[in-house]
């Protein structure tokens, strides 16, 4: 029985070690995604119709990358995402706001019209908010009129790879900051959603080669 009882043990052990390091592996393969062609090979209007959208509605962002030059180094979906975050940062408060204001409410006006991008779309549809209860729906557009009034902008939020439950705890969480503190909140989401995004771009060319 206690052989047994140990050999359990050391499976269980096994099995954790494993998976941290299966977990560990696919952290490096994800800093080390490419893109399968090139950024620097496209054109000026493949490159904004490519890129111009991985910041909501803000070609800009992609613009001013052109115009710094592009080069192989780019082929990295890490090196373009710190490109493309350097470019927002150092961006002054004004148009850092209008980047902030450009991305749709969680449930709001756009959703509800069918005009969000496919990419956001597609990002609310992961964390199910297409289906949301009547009392959950009601709880986002409170949630929402509370957050814009404060704040004057969206709560904005990568909601990919959360749940529905979790996006409202966050959001009920987050409306009861301060504007600096959530000013800050949201564009550290806004990058992250920004390298998710870059990021599926390099898996999706990955598995069609």
């Amino acid at each position: 029985m206690a052989a047994q009882a140990l050999r359990r043990s050391h499976l269980t052990v096994k099995t954790k070690f494993n998976a941290i390091i299966e977990n560990t592996q696919a952290e490096g393969h994800e800093q080390a995604l490419t893109f399968k062609v090139p950024p620097c090979r496209l054109s000026s209007d493949e490159f904004k119709a490519k890129f111009g959208d991985i910041y909501e509605r803000c070609e800009w962002v992609a613009e001013k990358i052109l115009l710094e030059g592009v080069s192989e180094a780019d082929t990295s979906v890490e090196h373009l995402a710190s490109r493309m975050k350097k470019v927002v940062d150092e961006a002054g408060y004004d148009k850092r706001l209008a980047l902030l204001r450009a991305h749709p409410e969680l449930q709001g006006r756009l959703t509800l019209t069918g005009e969000l991008s496919a990419a956001s779309a597609s990002e609310q549809a992961s964390a199910g908010l297409y289906n949301c209860s009547p009392e959950e729906f009601a709880q986002f557009q409170r949630l929402n009129a509370r957050y814009r009034a404060k704040f004057g902008h969206p709560f904005f939020l990568a909601v990919r790879g959360l749940t529905r439950a979790e996006v409202l705890e966050k959001f009920a969480q987050r409306v009861e900051n301060d504007a600096d503190t959530e000013f800050s909140n949201a564009f550290q989401q806004i990058h992250k959603r920004a390298r998710l995004r870059l990021g599926r771009m390099g898996k999706a060319e990955v598995s069609k080669l």
